[in-house]
Parts: structure tokens; C-alpha cells; sequence
């Protein structure tokens, strides 16, 4: 596994790839062992660095980028799910359990949720409580809230819930 750091305007993020996919996004403070790594880079790397630099300064909306996110079945149609918000909108965990037509599957569809690897390319920070409250992330509610101020979408939370 490979990895470097970025410093972003939210913190510095870990990038981590396997050489041809992108594996991971980390929190600065949550690194997972990976097992052996070395900070080295690679072209995804280059390429995600590339990505989330235009994302922070506004000229992003999407990324094109080799993902391999280790999960389950149910974790990836979650992921998958969350893939299909667009920019500057939002979702409830109940929304996107219909996306993947398990209704009922609303705590299971927010720990999906909580366990991808691969925030703001695979944009989790985009799904809030039914209520409109700002809901957990990896990251920390202040990161989900500058997540979501960049993307303009924090007008669009129902009754001004903010958390």
C-alpha cells in the first residue's frame, strides 16, 4: 500500500492507494493500520491529490478516480447509493435506504454509512437525519458542517437543522 498526505483546508487528509486503486480517505488523527505502507506516491495518488484540490477550491464537483473500497455487499450498495448524490444536494439515511430498495434498513444504511472508507469522493458527508439535523461523520459535525458550507447545500437543510 501506498499513501501521502494532503493538506486541505479541512485538515490533513492520508490518501492511501494499492497502486492502481484508491483505498482509503483519513481523517488526520484517525489512520488505520493498513499493514506495511510506505509514503510514497503513485498515479492514483497524484490523480486523487489533483481531485480533491480542484473539490476544495470549488472546480470539482465529481470525481474520476480507481476506487477499491474493502466492505460488504449491503456496504457497497449503500456506498454506490451515496455516489448518486449530486453536489450540493442532501439525503436522509431513509432516502437512501429506498435507493437501494431496503426500506427498512435505515441503521444498517447509517453505519454503512459511518464505515466508508472513502469520504468526500464517495460523499457520506451529503446524508443528514430525517429531521434535518446534521448526523455523524468520521470527520467530526464541524468537518461534515464545512463540507457541506462548501458545496452551498447547508441552505437546503429542512427545518434549519444544523445539528
Amino acid at each position: 500500500m501506498n499513501y501521502q498526505y494532503l493538506d486541505t483546508p479541512i485538515g490533513t487528509l492520508r490518501l492511501v492507494s494499492s497502486g492502481s486503486h484508491l483505498t482509503a480517505i483519513e481523517f488526520e488523527g484517525r489512520h488505520d493500520n493498513h499493514g506495511p505502507d510506505s509514503e510514497q506516491s503513485d498515479s492514483v495518488l497524484q490523480s486523487a491529490t489533483q481531485q480533491l484540490r480542484q473539490y476544495f477550491a470549488g472546480r470539482r464537483k465529481q470525481f474520476d478516480l480507481p476506487l477499491a473500497a474493502a466492505g460488504t455487499d449491503f456496504q457497497h450498495k449503500v456506498w454506490d447509493a451515496l455516489g448518486d448524490i449530486p453536489w450540493g444536494e442532501l439525503r436522509s439515511y431513509a432516502d437512501i435506504a429506498l435507493a437501494i430498495d431496503k426500506p427498512s434498513a435505515v441503521r444498517a444504511v447509517g453505519a454503512a454509512n459511518g464505515r466508508n472508507p472513502l469520504p468526500i469522493v464517495v460523499p457520506c458527508h451529503r446524508v443528514i437525519g430525517s429531521n434535518g439535523s446534521l448526523t455523524g461523520f468520521a470527520g467530526g459535525l464541524d468537518m461534515k458542517r464545512r463540507l457541506l458550507e462548501l458545496e452551498g447545500s447547508l441552505g437546503e437543510l429542512p427545518f434549519g437543522g444544523t445539528g
